[in-house]
């Protein structure tokens, strides 16, 4: 599809009927956005060929990597640095059990049950070690849990999680050169002023028509993700650290972070999650449905069979465990760039990667919808959320 104008239209519009399915059904506008993405691939496909949807096209490329850089962004910056002190050693524990359990597991599976080769498993245990940092943070976000310090300790123990998937990316598959050296004095210097001067420069500059605050943001964001690429890594993994490292500046400007909600939800992340979605080839997955059962399978059982008991020695109620655990069973974003990084560099072939794209996938769809649908911790959620389900479930069609 050449006209441009067209294309945007249609994902806009695949985007708002994603929304009104949200709204529908009650579940988290991501993980409609994914299944609408799918789904219409599938059909576009159908009728007009598989660059109908222009899921490659760059500016579709731009607009998704930037809502994923933003959205990252942004659930760094709700870590509240007061909850992450205080359970510092939760965070740490259940996100590296999250994080070990699948890692091994799943690479064990896909190379003695699947017999993929030694780099292509170990790059399958990578993909499926994730949790979704994009889909837990639009949950916590569309419930109201990320003010509570429930949804906050999640987004901590997501962080962890991450951090161990990322660290493994670069050591198993990136080769350290020059570059690699580069970026990480360039990133840990970035890290440690930003703090210092961005109150500062926001103070003085600040609070203007001409939304200075969003153009910096964006400039550190566009900034370190260039450096990233340049050094072989992933624009979307400093923006995490970015955020976070800010989150006692930008993470308390409210109305600030409700400008960036508006433009990150409004415009960006549905090309993230739609184009997500859009990449699962069907065929491949109804060709070889037991691959994707066993990698499904394989990710949930080592996910949940760690955390659930790591969990629950943190004294939560059996409700909220349950819901932590299957929110961390989640993955998405990291899961996606490492099965693209494998595809990218011929450590995978384009079955291997629809299969593991599409147990990403699976991942952020089923366990959200579990956990939301039957274990959701409705005593934690803010008042006014509670009160419109009570009213909601109150509400009698009259005869």
């Amino acid at each position: 599809m050449q006209n441009v104008w067209a294309l945007a239209s249609l994902w806009v519009g695949l985007a708002l009927v994603a929304t009104l399915l949200a709204i529908w059904f009650k579940i988290s506008t991501a993980l409609t956005e994914i299944v609408v993405g799918t789904v219409a691939q599938l059909f576009i496909g159908a009728l007009v060929g598989t660059a109908g949807l222009g899921a490659k096209s760059e500016w579709i490329t731009f607009l998704a990597g930037t809502g994923a850089i933003v959205l990252t962004f942004l659930a760094g910056a709700e870590l509240d640095p007061v909850i992450f002190r205080t359970k510092w050693k939760e965070a740490m524990v259940v996100g590296l059990v999250g994080f070990f359990g699948p890692f091994f597991g799943c690479t064990a599976i896909a190379h003695f049950v699947l017999h993929w080769t030694t780099k292509s498993s170990w790059l399958a245990g990578v993909a499926l070690s994730t949790t979704s940092v994009a889909v837990v943070y639009a949950v916590m976000l569309e419930l109201g849990l990320n003010k509570t310090d429930f949804g906050k300790a999640i987004l901590a123990a997501c962080f962890v999680n991450d951090l161990g998937t990322v660290i493994a990316l670069g050591l198993i598959f990136s080769p350290f050169t020059i570059r690699t050296l580069v970026f990480l004095v360039v990133s840990i210097l970035v890290f440690f002023v930003l703090p210092f001067i961005t109150p500062k420069f926001f103070q003085h500059y600040g609070g203007r028509v001409s939304e200075l605050e969003a153009k910096y943001i964006l400039f550190l964001l566009f900034a370190m993700g260039g450096l990233a690429v340049w050094a072989g890594s992933e624009a979307v993994l400093p923006a995490y650290v970015i955020g976070m490292v800010l989150a006692g500046t930008v993470g308390k400007d409210h109305i600030l972070i409700r400008r960036l909600r508006t433009l990150t939800f409004g415009l960006l992340t549905p090309f993230y999650f739609i184009r997500a979605g859009s990449f699962v080839s069907i065929p491949v997955l109804i060709a070889a449905p037991l691959v994707f059962a066993i990698l499904f399978a394989s990710k949930m059982i080592s996910k949940i069979a760690g955390l659930l008991p790591t969990v629950k020695a943190f004294k939560y109620q059996r409700e909220e465990g349950l819901y932590y655990t299957l929110m961390m069973s989640t993955g998405l974003t990291f899961g996606t760039i490492s099965a693209l990084f494998g595809l990218g560099h011929g450590i995978i072939d384009q079955a291997q990667y629809s299969h593991l794209v599409a147990t990403v996938i699976a991942s952020a769809v089923i366990p959200t919808m579990f956990a939301n649908a039957w274990f959701m911790p409705r005593h934690l959620l803010p008042r006014s959320e509670k009160d419109e389900q009570v009213k909601e479930a109150s509400a009698v069609p009259t005869a």
